[in-house]
């Protein structure tokens, strides 16, 4: 008996000497010790509200915990293994292909109207010190008589409430023979209106929401000007079983039928852009409110055709034929006093809270830039010149000087009525694609390039248009945007945009000849940093036209990666384009036209932000969106209080 009592001191003595030594606040984080009052907490559910399903808001709202948006990225491109997070999602919007906003959008088995919601979905908890088996009589009232319903205090409540007026939610804990104790807080979402405008870095170029797969075999381009032989070979699209030689070819609507995916084809709008990641990181960020986005950006917009007037349409949906094909894009501005005004009649104080926007680069022809720094060889130079396709450095800079400032001038004017306070606007910055390395220029070469015979990085020319961006137009953007460096704006202090730059910095050692041991496996074996990629024997190409040896298919488009700037290796891998867009006259006459061999590599987005760095890009504007929005200010407090029991009549969830 007495070694029995012995022992028992002794584990006791060893059980408070633990309790001693482990600090009381790494015991509350664990969950075991806590004396926080109690509380009620409140989340909207499923808050960005472009998804019509929760577990795809919850993904997000996992890889965002105690993340940035650019290392949730990464957790998401690892965990999809490099077939991307957007795959899936892309048919669970509460947008169309066609960019049609879906009224009713049935989210979560329930029938919303979007643009207007008149209720939402919330879950209610008591958090806190609560007593253990204690019953929680909740009362939910926002001024058409009260809900209510009693629970295990353990237990979540999830209701609906009401859009505009607040709900009172009251809770009386009981708990043995101890007075219940009452809480009360009060309930009011804020459903923020925010639009997407601009161009194809707004829009998310590069990053089809679905890439394409690619085949082993090889499928059959022809150079400009060539004769029979004149002919190179690249990866074909994994599932056609057409014509692949240049001597046999098939219909373009069976070809498209094993094209990218992208949420919405005519624009090349996709979920990685920055200005989707922004909306959607408010929404994961701040849990009282509620995001309707409505994406307008779309690729190859300048500010007089894009934004005002109305564009050519990037492509057709997969597995529609060019007959059905949507040709014109209305101007984003009237689309988006349409959307506004469809919903202030049925709400008239519905109001747009936030505009993001990215435009001005088509406006200086940097298209045509890269065009010039890319395409090396005579024919297709000469070609390019003659139909407009290659700008020089003096054509930007004249168009920076003139059309620019006065595009940002009617802009500005035409964006006030909508959102009325102009530092809503969050103007977010293009990064310079070719710095590498703390800043220095790409090199040059094939490097990146080499999907096409005629494109060659050239050195000189490369480096000259290097320094012009970050030296004069990425400065003149700043000054638009800002009514700052001699930039005339009626009011300056009213005039400004919010601006978004702090990106740049980052992408200065991640340009598109950025490399690293990190990258993935099929990038070190396959993209020579020669440029000697593929094999040029027409003999052997069509069978495999990889010199590596590997499958095209292994390419994973969502991987990590040094470069966050797609080259044109990345373009084809990634999206393969068909240039449904162009003109008539420019069109290719068959899917082996050389004009198709060259846009291919280039369409889809060559010099354009990966996801990593729409990433990083929505990284930068988060916190300036955040302040505009005024979403850190101060909560109500939780007013508790002893209560008398008071009977409630339990009812259903």
């Amino acid at each position: 008996m007495l070694r029995f009592l012995l022992r028992a001191i002794l584990t006791g003595a060893v059980i408070m000497g633990a309790l001693a030594l482990s600090p009381v606040p790494q015991l509350r984080a664990q969950g075991l010790v806590t004396d926080a009052p109690m509380q009620i907490s409140w989340e909207v559910r499923n808050r960005f509200r472009l998804f019509r399903e929760e577990r795809d808001f919850q993904l997000h709202a996992e890889a965002l915990r105690d993340r940035s948006i650019l290392a949730s990225e990464d957790a998401l491109e690892l965990q999809s293994d490099g077939r991307g997070w957007a795959r899936n999602m892309v048919n669970r919007l509460c947008i169309d292909q066609l960019g049609r906003v879906s009224e009713p959008c049935t989210r979560d088995n329930v029938k919303e109207s979007y643009l207007t919601p008149i209720d939402h979905a919330i879950t209610v908890r008591l958090t806190g010190t609560v007593p253990v088996g204690a019953t929680c009589a909740w009362s939910f009232d926002d001024g058409d008589g009260p809900q209510q319903s009693t629970f295990d205090c353990a237990e979540p409540v999830n209701l609906r409430v009401r859009y505009g007026p607040q709900t009172v939610a009251t809770v009386d804990v009981a708990s043995g023979q101890d007075a219940p104790q009452r809480v009360s807080t009060v309930i009011k979402v804020r459903d923020i209106l925010i639009a997407g405008l601009g161009d194809s870095i707004a829009s998310g170029e590069g990053n089809p929401d679905r890439p394409v797969t690619l085949a082993d075999e090889g499928f059959c381009f022809r150079y400009y000007l060539g004769t029979a032989g004149q002919q190179y070979y690249r990866p074909s699209r994994a599932g056609y079983k057409g014509g692949r030689a240049c001597e046999a070819p098939d219909t373009l609507s069976n070809w498209q039928r094993h094209a990218a995916l992208w949420f919405n084809p005519a624009c090349h709008r996709s979920l990685y852009s920055y200005q989707t990641r922004t909306a959607l990181a408010l929404a994961v960020q701040y849990p009282h409110i509620a995001v309707t986005y409505l994406p307008l950006a779309c690729t190859g917009a300048t500010i007089a055709n894009g934004l005002f007037g109305s564009q050519r349409a990037r492509e057709c949906p997969p597995n529609r034929s060019t007959a059905t094909c949507q040709t014109g894009i209305n101007g984003q501005i009237a689309e988006l006093r349409e959307a506004l005004s469809a919903a202030q009649r049925r709400q008239s104080d519905r109001k747009l809270d936030l505009v993001l926007l990215s435009i001005g680069a088509n406006d200086i022809y940097f298209s045509g830039l890269v065009a010039d720094v890319i395409v090396d060889t005579a024919t297709e130079r000469e070609l390019f010149r003659r139909i407009g396709v290659m700008a020089s450095i003096d054509d930007s800079r004249s168009a920076l000087a003139s059309d620019l400032p006065r595009g940002f001038a009617k802009l500005r004017d035409a964006l006030k009525p909508l959102v009325g306070d102009l530092s809503h606007v969050i103007y977010t910055a293009y990064a310079n694609p070719a710095l590498a390395q703390g800043g220095t220029p790409c090199p040059g070469g094939r490097a990146g390039f080499d999907i096409h015979p005629s494109f060659n990085a050239d050195p000189q020319r490369l480096a000259d248009v290097s320094a012009y961006v970050q030296n004069e137009f990425l400065p003149q953007l700043k000054a638009l945007a800002t009514c700052q460096s001699g930039v005339l704006c009626r009011d300056p202090a009213a005039d400004r945009m919010t601006f978004v730059d702090a990106h740049q910095a980052a992408f200065a050692d991640h340009g598109f000849c950025a490399r690293s041991d990190s990258d993935p496996a099929f990038d070190r074996a396959c993209f020579s940093p020669k440029g000697e990629s593929f094999d040029p024997d027409i003999v052997t190409a069509p069978n495999q036209p990889m010199l590596c040896g590997h499958s095209a298919a292994e390419y994973r488009a969502y991987l990590p990666r040094a470069r966050w700037i797609r080259d044109a290796d990345d373009s084809y891998f990634a999206a393969m384009t068909f240039p449904q867009g162009l003109p008539s006259s420019m069109q290719p006459s068959d899917i082996h036209d050389a004009t198709w061999g060259v846009l291919s590599a280039v369409y889809g987005g060559a010099v354009h932000p990966s996801a990593e760095g729409h990433a990083a890009m929505a990284d930068a504007a988060l916190p300036a969106a955040a302040s505009a929005l005024q979403l850190d200010a101060v909560v109500p407090d939780v007013v508790s209080e002893p209560a008398a029991p008071v009977a409630i009549a339990p009812v259903q969830r």
